[in-house]
């Protein structure tokens, strides 16, 4: 059976050429637990060494445990049973198998029975289990839960809580989204009172809670009924009681192995989790921003498995006396497929080196342990996180949708059966570029980075690292045409009109840092070369077309809703 991990060429590249000594170095605190921690490394090297093997061994149950059992997870699905949601049988299984091998705290500190893994390595993770089946991703990528009470809670929530996570005792959920507060978080109106007894208590409805029957639930309640939008909100941590009960679970489209719960809150007790009023404007922003980029890295192993798929029917299907393989309509939309693929997955990668440096260095702000030139690191990468991340979801989760969108046409008739792979892939990678923030709402959290200029700091940086002068002179064209739609967007002077363009805007800032990471890995790989060359070129042609589209439009485009619509 394949090991999801060593049969991946890209992924093992990435950790063989790109640089994760700093990132180590500030996860390890400068290996100062060495000597308090049988398992902790004692350098960089065995750090990695460290990483390889964890990856191995969730690669064998990837490809052995949990990829075999994924139509029948897709087939039997997340039911809900006398009020209860019971898990299909093979995700039962696949979650203990993850839980014995010790896999289920990745990027909590050991000190609390994880085993610290920076993100960077648990994007990879999420990859490959997403790639056996998306819907389990669901509940292994709810980590994050884990990882925001270790950042934002009390010393006694963290040893209360942690090490039940890292043990798989404890499963999680963000309950966020209420019937009329999708998007809109600062709407939250489920309330958080202060009983007689001093204890807070949660009343009302939240919908499409991913895993909502977890055992530990991140609850966005409004605590200050006096103040409205974001600022009388604050994020509590509830412990699974008889007082909630789950109303329905979602009928889905895909990802059927994957609870959505509606819950109904009644006087159920809680704890504040940091400060009140923080709720959303840092709790949950940290939270999304580490589900997004999770959902970023699921979509890519969605991805990765259709194309796998793809490539072997078009290799053994004849047409013609050929196989379709060799025909340049199909190899051309292979080809497409898996240079996109490589492209999100290095910008996914890429954007968890910056989450893991940003993260590094806030640790040891809190620690008052930043001299002045790491505090000015810390802010800028902050910066960069802050458009990456959401760029990472854009571009991975469209790609998704497309590369089984085209995995299907491969296949022809038989791949809108269900007795082909294809058709639960397409399902369940629909949802990729919807949940955790739609496509729509992460161009408005990323445009910011675009327009002001952060993007173009961090590709000078990138640039650095380019030894290929053709490379170069391509990312030039790409920077100019995006300088151009900037300045003709500004002039405007039309915040409907900028917004109105802003996808288009966000996508050609996208094209240029993934140039600008190709073409540095190309000094590695001839095949990265070619790799880079070939997105390098379509994104000419495509930002080509949006500089003319922008630069030709005016008020003017705006005003078609009224005319058509």
């Amino acid at each position: 059976m394949a090991n999801f991990f060593k049969d991946n060429e890209d992924i093992n590249f990435l950790l063989d050429n790109i640089e994760l000594s700093e990132i180590i170095k500030l996860k390890e605190k400068n290996f100062s637990e060495k000597d308090e921690y049988p398992y902790a490394p004692q350098d960089v090297d065995e750090a990695m060494e460290n990483y390889k093997l964890a990856l191995d061994v969730l690669g064998d149950i990837c490809g052995t445990i949990i990829a075999p059992r994924a139509k029948e997870v897709d087939e039997q699905g997340a039911r809900f049973i006398d009020g209860e949601v019971k898990y299909a049988d093979g995700t039962k299984e696949a979650l203990k198998r993850l839980a014995q091998a010790d896999l289920m705290g990745f990027t909590i500190p050991r000190r609390y029975g994880g085993i610290n893994f920076p993100k960077t390595i648990y994007s990879i993770a999420i990859e490959m289990v997403s790639r056996a089946d998306a819907s389990l991703m669901t509940l292994f990528g709810l980590q994050e839960i884990a990882d925001t009470i270790y950042r934002f809670g009390s010393e006694e929530q963290r040893k209360r809580y942690l090490p039940l996570f890292c043990s798989g005792e404890y499963s999680g959920a963000m309950a966020l989204t209420e019937p009329d507060a999708g998007s809109d978080l600062p709407a939250v109106s489920v309330k958080a009172t202060i009983g007689d007894d001093g204890k807070w208590y949660l009343n009302g409805v939240k919908r499409f809670i991913t895993n909502g029957c977890g055992d530990v639930i991140l609850v966005l309640a409004r605590s200050e009924p006096n103040l409205k939008g974001a600022r009388g909100l604050s994020l509590f941590i509830y412990k699974r009681d008889d007082t909630m009960k789950i109303r329905r679970i979602e009928d889905k489209l895909g990802i059927h192995g994957s609870p959505t719960c509606e819950l109904m809150f009644n006087n159920s007790p809680c704890e504040l989790l940091g400060q009140r009023k923080l709720g959303l404007i840092k709790y949950t922003f940290s939270l999304m921003n580490g589900a997004r980029l999770g959902v970023a890295a699921q979509a890519v192993g969605i991805a990765e498995a259709a194309f796998r798929e793809a490539y072997s029917y078009a290799k053994s299907r004849e047409q013609f006396g050929n196989a379709i393989i060799n025909f340049p309509q199909v190899y051309e939309m292979l080809l497409d497929m898996k240079t996109d693929i490589e492209a999100a997955r290095r910008l996914v990668f890429f954007t968890s080196n910056i989450v893991d440096l940003k993260e590094g260095l806030e640790e040891l702000d809190s620690e008052n342990l930043l001299d002045k030139s790491l505090k000015k690191d810390l802010k800028k990468y902050t910066r960069y996180a802050g458009f990456l991340t959401p760029m990472s979801k854009i571009f991975a989760t469209e790609m998704a949708n497309k590369v089984c969108y085209d995995a299907i046409q491969i296949h022809g008739g038989v791949g809108y059966t269900k007795d082909f792979e294809v058709e639960r892939l397409s399902r369940d990678a629909r949802v990729t570029n919807i949940y955790e923030g739609t496509t729509q709402i992460q161009v408005n959290a990323a445009i910011g980075g675009v327009i002001t200029g952060v993007l173009f700091d961090l590709c000078e940086e990138l640039k650095e690292e380019i030894e290929f002068h053709d490379l170069k002179e391509g990312i030039y064209d790409l920077k100019e045409n995006l300088r151009a739609c900037i300045d003709y967007v500004k002039q405007m002077d039309n915040s409907e009109f900028q917004q109105f363009h802003a996808r288009r805007l966000v996508e050609m800032g996208s094209f240029i840092v993934i140039s600008c990471l190709l073409s540095k890995d190309a000094k590695y790989s001839e095949k990265k070369g070619h790799i880079a060359r070939y997105f390098l070129n379509k994104a000419i042609c495509k930002t080509a077309d949006y500089k003319k589209q922008i630069l030709s439009s005016t008020h003017l485009v705006i005003n078609l809703k009224d005319n058509i619509l």
